[in-house]
């Protein structure tokens, strides 16, 4: 009930104070057409539709083409948000055209505004997705007594209401029985705050916050949320009226998209930098994410996804006052398949290609070989290079570390996957085990104790020494 009343307060307020802050969105100067594009520059799994794109200038771009040919003039306006419920509020009130969020949100967007012929949505492509859940996790604080999610009963824990940092935790903790949890419906920076004060117990929220936490020294990692194994997303609708309105703009949208996209895949250390100018966050922390082998980039609206999307609707029901849903009514793929086929590409391969298309490449410098297994390879930054060297192997990558240490090379960053989970995490802040001559890595300590449990023989080792065995 608590729960239930928080998120009917928190859109109750987002209404509120939306409904008079803006404009609507509207043909202005009798030949100049405007459309307002709502993002969250933090998110960045939502960076092809929102601070890449913007970056790079690809919608106003392709907009500019259309004027060539026809004459008519567009305007983009530009709206930052922490989270995807101000972007909902803002499409309900007709005020925001286009917005880019996470799969709990997505589906709240879907359910609000289907009852206003004028503000009901449609979601038309994906920006990023992760296959196992990896893109939403929990942290706690550098020093903490809660050692697993049964920890946490009885405790408070700040998540985002309705967001999907906040739909792992609730699908987490009824996985794992955990009852009697108070979740305190916080902003990711508030509920930062609040972690490193003590206030709560511990933090579950979206992409970047868990990274930026435990990059910062300011968390450690409790759950993954790869040990779900449900595919997490982050895509892009548009208000069914203003594409109806103005469906050139909707196919200039979805075509920059396919822009930032192929950009990110092709220069994905380049747009790291650019999403972190853009963004105020680290470097390290965007490319973990955006990096090879982080999140997958691909528009492509697959049948996997949309079935998780069906999957987490019992648990926003959950949550609080959910209106039915039609998710196949509120899925449209025919706008991203008309850009598919403007730009020459094959739409029902991407749909089918389930791969990420930016894995790891390339040959490993310190061990001689290639890096070609997706389970194992990772990347070694060291400061002075013109981009991250691969790592065939956690051990390579160890290897690559203690021979820049030797030096005296500073390490901005090293990224490795999850020996369990796959999930691309940061080296020095993993949970390492030796088991024989491979040293394996884990995003959390349950992964790490499950490991040590199945392998006898198996010890954790701390990074440092893993660092020094991993020379040999």
């Amino acid at each position: 009930m608590r729960r239930t009343l928080c998120a009917a307060a928190s859109l109750a307020a987002a209404l509120t104070l939306s409904s008079c802050s803006l404009e609507p969105s509207a043909v202005t100067d009798g030949n100049t057409v405007t459309v307002v594009v709502g993002y969250q520059s933090k998110t960045i799994n939502t960076v092809t539709a929102g601070t890449l794109l913007r970056a790079r200038g690809y919608l106003e771009k392709r907009l500019d083409e259309i004027t060539s040919d026809t004459g008519t003039r567009y305007r983009v306006e530009w709206q930052d948000y922490d989270t995807g419920a101000p972007i909902t509020a803002q499409m309900v009130a007709e005020k925001i055209d286009i917005g880019s969020m996470g799969d709990y949100p997505l589906l709240i967007n879907g359910s609000r505004t289907q009852s206003n012929p004028r503000a009901r949505t449609e979601l038309v492509s994906i920006t990023g997705s992760h296959p196992e859940g990896a893109l939403n996790m929990v942290v706690v604080p550098p020093v903490s007594g809660v050692r697993s999610l049964a920890d946490l009963a009885g405790a408070t824990v700040s998540a985002s209401i309705g967001s999907a940092g906040h739909g792992t935790l609730v699908q987490a903790l009824d996985r794992a029985h955990v009852e009697g949890v108070e979740v305190l419906n916080q902003q990711p920076q508030v509920g930062a705050s609040a972690l490193e004060s003590g206030q709560v117990a511990a933090l579950s929220q979206f992409v970047a916050w868990p990274g930026l936490l435990v990059f910062q020294d300011k968390a450690t990692l409790l759950y993954d949320g790869a040990e779900l194994g449900v595919p997490t997303l982050h895509g892009v609708v548009v208000r069914e009226a203003y594409a109806d309105e103005h469906p050139e703009v909707l196919d200039a949208f979805l075509r920059a998209q396919l822009d930032a996209t192929r950009f990110l895949v092709e220069e994905p250390f380049e747009a790291s930098r650019i999403v972190a100018d853009g963004s105020g966050l680290p470097q390290e922390v965007v490319y973990l994410y955006n990096g090879p082998g982080g999140t997958t980039f691909d528009t492509a609206l697959e049948p996997a996804l949309i079935d998780a999307l069906k999957g987490d609707v019992p648990y926003l029901k959950s949550i609080g006052d959910f209106a039915d849903l039609d998710v196949d009514g509120f899925v449209n793929d025919g706008p991203l398949r008309s850009a598919f086929a403007a730009e020459g590409l094959n739409y029902d391969a991407a749909v089918a290609d389930t791969s990420n298309p930016n894995p790891v490449t390339g040959a490993d410098p310190v061990c001689g070989r290639p890096s070609d297994d997706p389970s194992l390879a990772g990347e070694v930054w060291i400061a002075g290079d013109a981009e991250p060297q691969p790592s065939a192997d956690p051990t390579c990558l160890l290897r690559a570390v203690g021979a820049a240490r030797a030096t005296g090379r500073e390490v901005r960053a090293a990224y490795v996957p999850d020996t369990e989970l796959g999930t691309r995490w940061f080296a020095d802040k993993a949970v390492w085990v030796v088991d024989g001559q491979r040293y394996l890595p884990f995003t959390t300590t349950a992964g790490a104790e499950r490991y040590l449990a199945a392998h006898p023989g198996s010890v954790r080792v701390d990074y440092d020494t893993a660092v020094t065995g991993g020379l040999g």
